[in-house]
């Protein structure tokens, strides 16, 4: 079927009927039930303006964070994947399975050949007598497709292969974002931990200050004591980053098909989070829906299912079958090339159900409600697809939103936290005054490491959800 996947008007809601009648028109032929369910898309994106969606400047959307590194990561993982090399191995199981089905629409032809001898002696005048018999066959036979259910039965077979080719683009898809998503989680986690690590040397600072002071008589043992209290509060928080640079580190590893420590050496310098990717223009929802993969395994699957369930319905008409043998027969075996007798037979059966207790109704039902849910599946694959590209467009400006308050609220803190230590140097302020300036700053800083993070994770499920990550077989 070649027909347009979806017909929409130019209305400013648009309704997705146009691909569920179509896939209807084509697994079925005859009387049959007409599919009517709807799905209600929007003619454009409620957070983000649309352009013309451009395919090609999905397929590797990762380039456009300009890091080599975790370019290399996605490609590796791509070629290297078990999920991926499993995906692949499904669609030429399927292609199996349909060369399965399509033979079934052929005869078929045996060859076989056959022979004895018999020994009869005569006890009254001891004589022996012997025959011999020999005849070579082929035989033939095929069930003629008189109303269609065995091609209905391929096209479902063909749609299951085309779902399975769906499945392996949408293993793509996600892998690209997962392995995207964990290589953020490891960046944001070295970003972090280096500014703990800077946070360290200050608190330190002030942890010898208190200490000279209590020594010289002028401080107590109260500051110092907060003043260590606070430094091991700060570097209480670095083994817990540490883990998840590891375990991340780990997870790469995985993801891509390699064993825990096989990437260290690609990951072991630090680099920045990616940097946020140019604009890039999102389409209309139309356009993502038609991207997407498991949209269209979804459609496939609803294809499969009313293919499936015309099949059924044909299980009512007759059936009709052919067999036939073309043989020869011979005395001797040297003489099956140049036979004594040659034989041929043509046989017809045409064969009707009457009763089945049921069966064949119960068949059609089974495949009516697997219909039914065929199509739930697809409503909601397109509801979910939908919710994606609106939910990451949110996050994507409320990231932006909450990381330029936070640019603004860490440069205040930063003043306030050097005046705090000078003023406590000058011994205008007590100790808690400072190292409450501090921990507000920590606490800022890694916050607006975290939403970088968050703002980058939400680019890359934007292309995700734009269906971006995946090439042809």
């Amino acid at each position: 079927m070649t027909a347009d996947r979806y017909h929409f008007s130019s209305g400013p809601r648009l309704l997705a009927v146009g691909a569920l009648l179509a896939l209807g028109a084509c697994a079925t032929t005859g009387p049959r039930e007409k599919i009517e369910q709807s799905v209600v898309v929007p003619a454009s994106w409620q957070h983000g303006a649309g352009g013309v969606l451009d395919p090609a400047a999905l397929t590797k959307w990762w380039e456009r964070f300009n890091d080599p590194v975790l370019n290399e990561l996605i490609t590796g993982a791509l070629r290297s994947s078990p999920d991926v090399r499993t995906a692949l191995s499904k669609i030429a199981e399927y292609r199996a399975r349909r060369g399965v089905v399509r033979a079934g629409l052929f005869p078929g032809l045996t060859a076989n050949v056959t022979g004895g001898g018999t020994h009869t002696k005569d006890r009254t005048t001891n004589l022996t007598t012997k025959s011999e018999d020999y005849s070579a066959a082929l035989d033939a036979s095929w069930q003629v497709d008189l109303f269609g259910q065995q091609q209905q039965t391929l096209k479902a077979a063909s749609a299951d292969l085309a779902q399975t080719e769906e499945y392996y683009y949408g293993a793509q898809v996600s892998l690209a974002a997962e392995v995207a998503s964990a290589y953020v989680i490891l960046r944001s986690a070295e970003a972090q931990l280096a500014v703990v690590q800077h946070s360290l040397g200050t608190r330190d600072e002030t942890v010898q200050l208190t200490q000279w002071r209590e020594q010289a008589g002028t401080g107590n043992a109260l500051d110092t004591q907060q003043a260590i209290s606070t430094l091991e509060q700060a570097r209480a928080s670095i083994p817990p980053l540490q883990l998840t640079i590891a375990q991340t580190t780990n997870q790469l590893a995985l993801l891509s098909g390699r064993s825990p420590g096989a990437l260290d050496a690609l990951l072991a310098a630090p680099r920045d989070i990616p940097a946020v990717p140019a604009d890039l223009a999102i389409g209309i929802p139309a356009e993502t829906l038609r991207q997407r993969p498991d949209v269209r395994a979804a459609e496939r699957g609803l294809e499969a299912a009313l293919a499936r369930t015309s099949a059924a319905r044909r299980q009512r008409l007759p059936t009709l079958t052919l067999t036939g043998s073309l043989g020869v027969e011979a005395l001797k075996a040297g003489q099956l090339f140049s036979p004594a007798a040659t034989f041929a037979s043509l046989l017809g059966s045409l064969v009707a159900p009457i009763f089945d207790a049921g069966r064949i109704g119960a068949n059609i039902t089974i495949q009516r409600e697997q219909e039914k849910q065929a199509l739930n599946a697809y409503e909601t694959t397109v509801l979910t697809a939908l919710t994606d590209v609106e939910n990451a467009l949110i996050a994507i400006q409320r990231n932006a939103e909450r990381l330029d308050i936070l640019t603004q609220a860490t440069a205040a803190a930063r003043e306030a936290a050097m005046l705090a230590w000078l003023q406590y140097q000058a011994g205008q302020v007590d100790l808690l005054v400072s190292l409450e300036a501090q921990r507000t700053l920590l606490d800022l800083q890694q916050q607006a490491v975290t939403t970088a993070a968050d703002r980058i994770t939400a680019y890359i499920q934007l292309y995700k959800a734009l269906g971006g990550g995946w090439s042809h077989l």
